[in-house]
């Protein structure tokens, strides 16, 4: 059995990881190697990258490259991507080389407000409770203008406090639901230093309110919290072109293809097993810039799934017209990003992403990320309606099966080769690389 550890995190690195080694790894060498392997040999890029989270062994690295070729607004973008899954790079270059004959992408961010709330238990009077809210909300403003001081003077801070009765769903539970504006920021820590303050605030004027009973002034405030369900923090990203337009070398039936496009968009609104799939190919694109730009995507998948769902049943994010002979293709969907604090300021790569996006604000951002998550599902559904997913997708994966197989340089240029004329399989390449050695070993 196994005994707990007190004091882990105060444990040198090295200590750590022989501690672990000992513990759950069987001593294996092998093990501790690969954690120190993956250290930075610059001790100060390693000590920053430590101190990023706690308990820190290793870094745990994703492959970091670029999509070319976007013409977004008319304007021409490398897109930074952090992601190891094979084909999402692929994918969003060849939808990019595509639309950039037809228009390019056209973006436009709806609305950037964000949310928080202060949760709180009232038993009592409602009436009482609307006129309390109405006499303390100019001094909940007043209360956090310390914190919003340098905020406004960016344009941002405190949109509006609302006091919201959610009794209907719990008993004696009310909201004060706060909408902010943060600018290039994504102000987590600003919005939730607002609502902490708010929240004190409340339980402090409530206390001494003249209206309220004794019961009545004991509100309780159970926690306060910014949202990562955004529905107001809107961008919406859309490609459109005559339908005759949507032919190429590969698919001339552009008419046949605009059909079945339809079709599939209209699958995954009315099938929420195949909407789970479709939007997850959305993220593929999406989450793989938000990472390379140092944002949250775990907060950006929340809000956007909840979003899939806003109408009652989990559906396509995307959808698809054919109008007067126009194809259209279209995205609506909530991102709040940020190009200053966090990760953003300390990360070198991060910085470096972007820089190759010219620095953009967390407005350009928004658009660029949309751009991104709308241009995978393209390419997505293009290959499902045409040639299957499979074969595009398993020949990027070519490479990842050929290094499970410890093929040399040699073996994987003659394998790529074979590969561009035949259907890639596990099974198939395996096979194949068998033969090669069997043969090579007779000679």
């Amino acid at each position: 059995m196994i005994d707990p550890i007190s004091g882990f995190s105060k444990l040198t690195k090295a200590q750590k990881i022989t501690w672990l080694s000992k513990t759950y790894l069987n001593n294996s060498r092998e093990s501790e190697n690969v954690l120190r392997q993956y250290w930075n040999e610059n001790l100060q890029l390693q000590t920053l990258h430590d101190e990023f989270t706690e308990n820190t062994l290793s870094n745990f690295y994703l492959p970091f490259g670029i999509a070319p070729n976007f013409l977004i607004n008319g304007n021409l973008y490398a897109i930074p991507m952090a992601i190891e899954e094979s084909s999402v790079i692929a994918a969003a270059s060849k939808a990019a080389k595509y639309w950039f004959t037809r228009g390019g992408f056209k973006v436009e961010v709806l609305n950037t407000t964000k949310v928080g709330q202060v949760h709180f238990k009232y038993k009592g009077d409602f009436e009482k409770l609307e006129r309390f809210f109405e006499f303390c909300k100019p001094e909940l403003l007043k209360a956090v203008s310390g914190i919003t001081k340098n905020m406004e003077k960016r344009g941002g801070g405190v949109l509006d406090i609302e006091l919201r009765n959610k009794t209907d769903l719990m008993e004696n539970y009310f909201q004060l639901h706060c909408k902010f504006e943060t600018k290039d920021s994504m102000g987590a820590n600003f919005i939730n230093s607002c609502l902490e303050k708010f929240a004190e605030t409340l339980r402090s004027e409530a206390s001494s309110y003249p209206e309220f009973t004794t019961e009545e002034k004991n509100l309780e405030v159970i926690m306060s919290i910014l949202s990562n369900y955004v529905p107001e923090c809107i961008v919406r990203a859309e490609v459109s072109c005559p339908v005759h337009e949507l032919a190429d070398v590969k698919y001339e039936d552009a008419t046949g293809f605009a059909e079945k496009f339809l079709t599939a968009i209209k699958i995954a609104e009315v099938e929420p097993y195949r909407a789970v799939t479709h939007n997850k190919g959305i993220m593929n694109g999406i989450d793989a810039v938000v990472l390379a730009t140092g944002n949250d995507f775990r907060a950006v998948e929340a809000g956007v799934h909840a979003y899939a769902s806003k109408d009652g049943t989990y559906s396509s994010l995307t959808q698809a017209s054919v109008d007067n002979g126009i194809f259209k293709f279209w995205m609506e969907i909530p991102l709040a990003l940020g190009t200053v604090g966090g990760l953003t300021n300390l990360h070198p790569l991060v910085k470096v992403a972007l820089e190759i996006l010219q620095q953009p604000s967390a407005k350009n951002l928004m658009e660029v990320v949309a751009v991104a998550g709308l241009a995978q599902n393209f390419a997505a559904i293009r290959s499902l309606v045409t040639t299957g997913i499979q074969q595009g997708h398993m020949k990027m994966h070519l490479m990842n099966i050929l290094n499970q197989q410890n093929a040399s340089k040699e073996e994987k240029d003659e394998l790529l080769d074979y590969f561009r004329h035949h259907t890639v399989t596990h099974s198939s390449v395996a096979d194949k690389l068998e033969h090669m050695r069997g043969s090579n070993s007779v000679k």
